[in-house]
């Protein structure tokens, strides 16, 4: 999903030339697939429970963003939310930002999503060398229970903070629940994060406990994570304990004995003692923190951004159960990180009663087919995954439904860019023809989708389908003035239930103000170019800080790419406008190429010709450079305002947190030779 925000601002860009098969209708549900679908049941119960008669898509949408107070409470009472509904509306006042919702709720998220019961798979958790775990809907209750008792006795109750470095696997789910089962605040990250990255995240918090694996591994090879563990515990005053998980080697308590943690105790310690089958929940007002995520942080200390329980509760029950379609019947993979919000997001699945698969390792180890057949293997209903492994899939000519059998699938998600119209197609002509493919687009900020799919509607090369429903997504010119099939600011203008209870330390609100409604008064300015059809359908073009402008013709990056990377033998690209309001700079393309392609001037011709044909002739490069990887957020996202940074000059710690950074060493060949 696109995140972070931009403070940059100026007109929209251009579209970009037509890729042949751009809005090619895809694929339309059967007349089964919608009578079975959740919005379905949904719209029926609206009918009979609320006298709500809404006859397609696009009127369910504009009722849900013309009542929000209807509809937010209809998903409530349709969701079956388990907890204290209160009295009074449910959008108590609706100013951004500042918004109050079901002002005398009392809910817990871990009692929301543990309340299916019985022997059947509520998590499946594979890692990459094939080490499985199935742990059914009692034994997770159980293991919650028990960690939630373990929290306690370490003294953690409501408002403290706990902090995991975790792989996604089991452990980390049981943890979050517990963690949250006690009114306590999660936040987690990956095991690849380094020491800096890890403590520019916690150490702004201030952890009470902090959970950590001894290892992980990835592509076939293993990584101890016991020293990192260790520095990072240094930076955290008035940490209690911290518990170790033997997730790689059985000797790891040992270890992390030797290297000095503080605090140590085993998970198996930790969830010793405790005989109870059901966890107890500490029921919360609405708002209250749940879990803490991230900004990116690339250009400065990660935004620590904090959710509420009922929030999070609402939005991911009207994404996973109306627009994904999910429901006891499904097996919902996500191919994510715990430093992600796509986690929280996958977990979450529980709220709707399906099975979790995690997936934890390389997701192209040790091929490109391997994904599909853990799909096969676990019955997977709905697989999401990123524009770029599906991209890898295509290049490397794997076909999915000739490697594995995926007749279980229903939906295929897409997030993390915008996802190219061409792979719509390869999605339908290699992994299955009639299933919903769901690009989706939306931000770490709202843990959630502003624009997605939706199992009744028809799919388009290239479209999202609509903007998620109670989310009142626009997009702006320069004045401020809606625009249609144009391409503007991506904005939302009325607040969403999911949107930061706060920025973690901003006690006056002024930095959540400064980052989302700076631009536009009341109005929330998310950072990317996009374009709303008249049909309803969104199209994201990039975003709106890394716009390429030409003698005044302005495009968005991921039109660019879109173009180039389509080239054979591309396997990525970033591409840099080093212009500054005073002087006009270079347009450079930096290009990852496959192992076999040579980089000449036929390559560097073809690569010019191609996007003056497809895109515009102001938008050839300058400059043309092969690198060996693009720099990318942990997240996957390219570093453009960054790497844009190091190229007009700015230091290194300046222009860049190396924490936020996935792969550090790609950022050398734009540094100046002295500094590398």
């Amino acid at each position: 999903m696109a995140a972070g925000h931009g403070n940059e601002h100026g007109p929209a860009p251009d579209i970009g030339a037509d890729t042949g098969i751009e809005g090619q209708l895809l694929w339309t549900p059967s007349a089964q697939r919608v009578r079975a679908a959740g919005v379905t049941a949904y719209l029926e119960w609206l009918a009979a429970e609320r006298g709500r008669r809404l006859t397609d898509a696009t009127a369910l949408w504009q009722w849900s963003v013309d009542d929000l107070d209807g509809f937010w409470d209809s998903i409530w009472d349709f969701c079956a939310v388990e907890g204290e509904r209160g009295d009074g509306p449910a959008l108590a006042d609706a100013r951004m930002p500042g918004a109050r919702w079901f002002p005398t709720a009392q809910v817990n998220y871990a009692e929301n999503a543990l309340t299916r019961h019985g022997p059947a798979p509520a998590v499946i958790a594979v890692r990459e060398d094939a080490t499985t775990a199935v742990v059914s809907w009692d034994e997770l209750r159980r293991e919650v229970a028990a960690a939630a008792a373990g929290l306690r006795r370490l003294g953690v109750g409501p408002g403290d903070r706990v902090c995991a470095v975790l792989p996604n696997c089991i452990h980390a789910v049981v943890a979050m629940l517990a963690t949250t089962a006690v009114g306590a605040v999660w936040s987690s990250c990956s095991p690849d994060f380094g020491p800096t990255g890890l403590a520019d995240r916690f150490a702004q918090v201030r952890p009470t406990v902090l959970i950590g694996v001894d290892g992980y591994t990835h592509g076939g090879r293993s990584f101890d994570t016991l020293g990192v563990l260790a520095k990072v515990a240094e930076r955290l005053p008035g940490l209690r304990a911290t518990v170790v998980v033997a997730y790689l080697a059985t000797d790891a308590l040992e270890r992390a004995r030797t290297i000095g943690l503080p605090g140590i105790l085993a998970w198996e310690d930790l969830l010793a003692g405790c005989d109870d089958a059901v966890p107890t929940f500490h029921r919360l007002p609405f708002d209250a923190p749940l879990w803490i995520l991230y900004s990116s942080g690339s250009t400065g200390k990660p935004k620590p951004i904090v959710h509420g329980h009922g929030g999070i509760l609402l939005e991911h029950l009207k994404a996973l159960v109306l627009h994904l379609d999910l429901g006891p019947d499904d097996r919902f993979l996500w191919v994510t990180s715990t430093g992600w919000m796509m986690w929280n997001l996958l977990v979450s699945g529980l709220l709707a009663g399906s099975t979790v698969v995690l997936f934890d390792g390389s997701p192209k180890f040790p091929d490109t087919g391997a994904l599909w057949r853990l799909a096969e293997a676990t019955g997977v209903t709905c697989f999401g995954t990123s524009p770029g492994f599906l991209a890898e899939c295509a290049r490397s000519g794997t076909v999915p439904r000739e490697v594995a059998d995926l007749s279980a699938l229903r939906t295929v998600g897409s997030t993390g860019a915008p996802l190219p119209a061409r792979t719509y197609a390869w999605v339908y002509e290699s992994v299955g023809s009639d299933l919903m493919l769901s690009s989706i687009s939306g931000g770490t900020e709202v843990c959630t989708a502003f624009v997605l799919g939706l199992p009744t509607l028809p799919v388009r090369a290239g479209e999202i389908p609509m903007r998620g429903l109670g989310c009142a997504v626009t997009t702006f010119d320069e004045q401020g003035k809606d625009v249609v099939d144009e391409v503007g600011e991506l904005v939302i203008t009325a607040p969403m239930p999911s949107m930061p209870v706060a920025l973690w330390g901003d006690d006056d609100g002024s930095l959540l103000r400064a980052a989302y409604f700076s631009t536009y008064e009341d109005v929330w300015r998310h950072g990317d170019w996009a374009r709303v059809t008249s049909r309803g359908a969104v199209s994201i073009h990039g975003r709106s800080d890394a716009t390429l402008n030409r003698a005044g013709v302005r495009i968005g990056t991921a039109e660019l790419y879109q173009v180039v990377e389509n080239i054979p033998g591309v396997t990525d690209s970033i591409v840099i406008d080093t212009s500054t309001a005073d002087r006009r700079g270079e347009l450079v393309l930096y290009v990852c190429l496959a192992d076999d392609v040579v980089f000449d001037g036929a390559l560097t011709e073809t690569l010019r010709a191609t996007i003056r044909r497809e895109l515009s002739p102001r938008h050839v490069p300058d400059r043309i450079e092969k690198i060996v990887e693009v720099p990318h957020t942990q997240n996957g996202k390219k570093l453009e305002v960054p790497v844009r940074r190091l190229l007009l000059g700015e230091p290194l710690e300046q222009a860049i947190s190396l924490g936020a950074v996935a792969n550090p060493q790609a950022l050398l060949p734009f540094m100046p030779p002295a500094t590398r």
